[in-house]
C-alpha cells in the first residue's frame, strides 16, 4: 500500500500555511453552502487536496474530485436498487469492497481505498434509507467540488518553491492477494453492520478509520496504522476542544476562523518535522474539522469527541485483530501470487 512521504521544508516551505489555509477556506465554505453535514465539507477537501506533494499537478487536483462525484452518483444509484433485496446487496456490497482491496494489494496504488471509501459510507448510510444516503450524495458532491476549487487556489497563492512533480512508487504485496483481498472484504462487511447500528450520519467520517487500517498488507503494518489512526484521533479531539472552549468565549465565526488556521499551521509544521508519520497530523487536522462542525451544528461538543474516539478505538482494534488473526491463520503472505 503507498503511503505519502513526509512532505520536504526545503521544496515547499509553505506548506503548512497552505494546509491551514484549506482547512480554513473549507470550514468557510459551511455557512455559505449549508449542507446538511457540516463535517463532510469541513474535512472531505482536506483529505483530497492535502496528500499532494512537491508542485502542483492540475490533472491530479482534477480527477481526485471528479472520480468522487462518478463514484458517489453510482453508488446512490446501485445502493437505492439493491438495498430492497438485502441477500443481493450483501453480496454487491462483498464484491466491492473485495475488488478495491485486491487492487490495492495487487499495484499498491489508493485508487482502491477511494472505491473502499466511497462503497462503505454509501452502503452504511443507505440502510438507514434513501432519503438518508441521497442527501449523502450531495453533501460528498458538493464537498468535491469545493476541493476542485480550493485545490488550485491555494495553490496559486501559495505555490512550491520547486517544479520537480512527485513521482509515486507503490509496491504491490507479495502472495496470495486473492486470499488476503478476502479476509479484509469480509472484515469489512461486518464492520458495516456494526457501523450502522452505532452511529448516525454525522459520525459517518469515523466510519474510515477501520477500512484506512486494515487496507495495509502485514500484521505489523495493521497494527501501526491501528495505533497511528487512534493517536492522530486522540490528537485532533484535543485540538477540537482548545478550539471550542476559546471559541465559547467568543462566539464570532472570524475568532473561530482563526482558530482553526492556527491548529492548522501547527498540523502542518508537525507534518514537515514531527516526530510521527506526516498522516497523523494530517489526518488529526480532519478529525479535529469533523469535530468542530458536527459539535456546532447539531451535537453537544463533549459527547461528540466521546462518541468519535470509542467508534475510532473500538472499530480501528478490532478490525485490526480481526485482520492479523485471519492473516496469521491463512498465511496468505507465503503463498504465490494469483
Amino acid at each position: 500500500m503507498y503511503v505519502t512521504p513526509r512532505p520536504d521544508v526545503r521544496e515547499d516551505p509553505l506548506f503548512a500555511v497552505r494546509l491551514a489555509l484549506i482547512g480554513t477556506l473549507g470550514y468557510a465554505a459551511i455557512p455559505l453552502l449549508d449542507p446538511a453535514l457540516p463535517a463532510v465539507i469541513a474535512a472531505l477537501p482536506l483529505g483530497i487536496i492535502a496528500g499532494t506533494r512537491k508542485a502542483f499537478v492540475p490533472v491530479k487536483a482534477l480527477a481526485g474530485p471528479l472520480i468522487l462525484i462518478v463514484l458517489v452518483f453510482a453508488m446512490t444509484w446501485l445502493v437505492e436498487h439493491l438495498v430492497p433485496m438485502p441477500a443481493i446487496f450483501l453480496g454487491v456490497m462483498w464484491l466491492l469492497y473485495f475488488l478495491g482491496f485486491r487492487e490495492i494489494l495487487r499495484t499498491g496504488t489508493p485508487l482502491g481505498m477511494l472505491v473502499i471509501v466511497v462503497v462503505l459510507i454509501m452502503s452504511v448510510m443507505g440502510m438507514h434509507g434513501t432519503a438518508t444516503v441521497e442527501v449523502l450524495r450531495d453533501d460528498l458532491a458538493l464537498a468535491a467540488l469545493v476541493a476542485l476549487v480550493l485545490a488550485p487556489l491555494v495553490y496559486a497563492l501559495l505555490p512550491a518553491h520547486t517544479r520537480e512533480v512527485q513521482v509515486d512508487n507503490p509496491l504491490p504485496s507479495p502472495g496470495n492477494i486473492t486470499i488476503g483481498a478476502a479476509i479484509r472484504a469480509t472484515v469489512l462487511l461486518g464492520l458495516s453492520f456494526w457501523l450502522y447500528s452505532v452511529m448516525s450520519p454525522s459520525d459517518l467520517t469515523m466510519a474510515l478509520v477501520a477500512a484506512m487500517v486494515i487496507v495495509f498488507p502485514t500484521r505489523g503494518m495493521v497494527w501501526g496504522e491501528a495505533g497511528q489512526r487512534v493517536r492522530a484521533t486522540l490528537l485532533g479531539a484535543a485540538c477540537a476542544t482548545f478550539v471550542l472552549s476559546v471559541f465559547l468565549l467568543s462566539s464570532h465565526l472570524p475568532i473561530l476562523l482563526g482558530l482553526i488556521f492556527l491548529i492548522g499551521l501547527w498540523l502542518g509544521n508537525k507534518m514537515l518535522n514531527g516526530h510521527h508519520p506526516s498522516m497523523v497530523y494530517q489526518y488529526a487536522f480532519s478529525v479535529a474539522l469533523s469535530l468542530i462542525a458536527g459539535a456546532l451544528s447539531t451535537q453537544d461538543p463533549a459527547y461528540a469527541s466521546f462518541t468519535r474516539i470509542v467508534l475510532t478505538l473500538a472499530g480501528a482494534f478490532s478490525a485490526a485483530f480481526a485482520v492479523a488473526l485471519l492473516d496469521s491463520l491463512l498465511g496468505w503472505r507465503d503463498q504465490r501470487s494469483t
